[in-house]
């Protein structure tokens, strides 16, 4: 078994707006928590949220930056999707389905949190897709650009 973690920063404006959010909504675990920042387990990764006082403000898109989970199981990504429609959470994207027929296929949504970090959650229909396939050239939605 792998005992390598993956561990992301990100910004957040408020402690206790966050740990709502993250715990309650997305059913992450908390850790140790001042009023600076809060240490969560997602899926036996650590996301620290840290408070800022710039200013934040949302994406034009969902490129360039979002960060989240690839689930090995239909079932449990299935399963936070549910969670997070019973948990009123916000869908920047809503679940749909990639490269349908492809060697790439996969589910995805993406969810939006109150400071504007945007979410990613999906699941490969062929787990070779996630880090093989270099054959190919997709890669996420078309990318418009300005």
């Amino acid at each position: 078994m792998n005992q390598t973690l993956f561990h992301l920063a990100f910004p957040v404006t408020n402690i206790t707006q966050a740990k709502a959010y993250y715990v309650d909504g997305l059913g992450c675990i908390p850790g140790r928590e001042n009023r600076h920042a809060l240490i969560l387990k997602l899926y036996e990764h650590q996301l620290v949220a840290h408070v800022t006082k710039e200013s934040l403000v949302t994406q034009h898109s969902i490129y360039p930056r979002h960060f989240g989970i690839i689930f090995t199981t239909l079932e449990d990504w299935e399963a936070l999707l549910v969670r997070a429609q019973k948990q009123q959470l916000l869908f920047r994207e809503e679940p749909k389905h990639r490269f349908v027929g492809s060697p790439l296929e996969h589910s995805t949504f993406f969810l939006e949190d109150p400071f504007y970090n945007l979410m990613e959650f999906k699941y490969y229909r062929y787990s070779e897709a996630i880090f093989g396939g270099a054959e190919y050239t997709q890669i996420g939605d078309r990318l418009e650009v300005e």
